[in-house]
């Protein structure tokens, strides 16, 4: 977004200039006299002036609010991520005690002690 706005304060500064040197070329080359020229030229960049103000106060508004918007989106996402890797997690903690308990149920049924003496044990299979 900053190489945007560099552009943009770029296109602004250039259109303004432009606008500024067309105006008092314009005023110079019209058949009157010095005085009028003068106050015509002053009127002139007095208008530019107040335009430019206006235009970059805009510019500034809308800025703002797009990085505001970016703002409030990237908070959304954050949340939603968070939301995600929390889901996620009980999924795969849920999934590994199904597992561990069919291994042990497994092993249960393949492994029978021989007598009360449940140190010797016989494996089924």
């Amino acid at each position: 977004m900053g190489e945007h706005d560099s552009d943009f304060g770029a296109f602004l500064a250039g259109f303004l200039v432009g606008g500024v040197i067309g105006a008092a070329v314009a005023l110079m080359l019209a058949p009157q006299s010095g005085e009028e020229t003068r106050t015509l030229i002053h009127d002139r960049s007095i208008e530019l002036k107040d335009k430019a103000v206006e235009k970059a106060e805009t510019a500034r508004i809308k800025a703002e609010a797009a990085a505001a918007e970016a703002r409030a989106r990237a908070d959304e996402l954050a949340k939603l991520t968070q939301k995600k890797a929390t889901e996620l997690k009980k999924k795969g903690q849920e999934a590994y005690q199904t597992q561990k308990s069919k291994i042990e149920e497994l092993v249960q049924k393949r492994v029978k002690p021989t007598s009360d003496d449940s140190s010797e044990v016989t494996v089924e299979g």
